[in-house]
């Protein structure tokens, strides 16, 4: 899916935004926003680089994530929530499309308030992923 990109800090490490589909085996809750499995939602990462932050979704079983372009860096809004943030690892339901196409920009009303960003064990389900199956020695 289209939607990604990044931002370095002062510090050096960077925040990476992704938009991808909802995986359709995780379990997690829906949070109430209609993001069920296959659905878009947005993914923040906070690491070192920009290759340590794709390999962090690779090893929680996110595979075919990649960072094409810089087209939809994270805002400072999002920066925020991933740097103070314990994990440094967010999701929430991507954001609907505005009048023009553009994302992010419909009006939000006051009975649909903009969700909350969830720990990434949410989307991925209550056991999380456990890694490949390995044989026994």
């Amino acid at each position: 899916m289209a939607g990604g990109g990044f931002c370095r800090l002062p510090n050096g490490t960077v925040v990476v935004a992704l938009t991808l589909t909802r995986p359709a085996d995780g379990t997690g809750p829906c949070g109430g926003t209609g993001a069920g499995p296959g659905a878009p939602v947005r993914v923040l990462v906070h690491a070192a680089n920009r290759a340590r932050a794709l390999t962090r979704l690779r090893n929680l079983g996110l595979r075919a994530v990649y960072l094409r372009g810089n087209d939809r860096p994270p805002t400072p809004d999002e920066v925020t929530a991933v740097l103070h943030h314990p994990d440094g690892l967010l999701w929430r339901a991507a954001p609907q499309a505005g009048p023009a196409g553009l994302t992010g920009l419909a009006p939000q009303s006051p009975q649909s308030p903009q969700e909350l960003w969830h720990p990434i064990r949410a989307l991925l389900g209550p056991a999380g992923y456990a890694g490949p199956a390995r044989p026994a020695a």
